[in-house]
Formats: C-alpha cells, sequence, structure tokens
C-alpha cells in the first residue's frame, strides 16, 4: 500500500503520514539479509572435542584446572588446543560452574 501511494504523492509524505522514516521505508524494500549463521571454519570437530573431554575427564587431570592440565601437555609436546576451549569444552558439557558466566 506505501509503494503504491508513494507513486503518486512521494515517498517522504507517505512516510510523514504514516509515521515512519524513510530510511525505514527504503531498508524494508531491501532484500532481507539470511539469517542461518555460518559455521565457523575454525571451530573444532566433535570429534577432537570428544578427544578433549576424555583427556580432561581422565584419571590423571580430573582434579586439575584446565590452565594446569594444558601446561602439563604442552610438556609432553602435545598440543590439543587452547586452555580457554578446554573451559568452553567443559562448560558446554555442563561440567564447570562459572560465576562470571556470560550465559
Amino acid at each position: 500500500m506505501i509503494r503504491e501511494l508513494a507513486a503518486t504523492i512521494g515517498v517522504t509524505l507517505v512516510c510523514v503520514l504514516v509515521g515512519i522514516s524513510r530510511a525505514t521505508y527504503y531498508r524494508s524494500l531491501r532484500a532481507p539479509k539470511p539469517s542461518k549463521r555460518r559455521r565457523n571454519v575454525r571451530r573444532l570437530s566433535k570429534a577432537l572435542r570428544a578427544e578433549i573431554l576424555a583427556v580432561l575427564n581422565s584419571d590423571r587431570f580430573m582434579d586439575q584446572p584446565p590452565r594446569q592440565i594444558w601446561a602439563a601437555l604442552l610438556d609432553e609436546g602435545r598440543y590439543l588446543c587452547h586452555w580457554r576451549t578446554m573451559y568452553r569444552i567443559l562448560r558446554e558439557n555442563n561440567q564447570i560452574q562459572c560465576a562470571m558466566s556470560r550465559r
């Protein structure tokens, strides 16, 4: 309806009468952006995440924080992921409670 009126009396006047800005009108004419988010290409695979979780839950490391696990693995020459990613994996699996959690 707004497009039909805009063709006869002008966009500016129609927008004033309807109570919207011209920018809103023109923005509505553009094609909507796709709402599906792309998968992050740097995200770890499910298999690697499961491997990391298994290491974190192993008898050797089950009572240590991820920073210490990360350092111990680095001393052995093994790098799985960053220590912060270890915290994320634990949080995703409800195995850690963060007082300052963002969620």
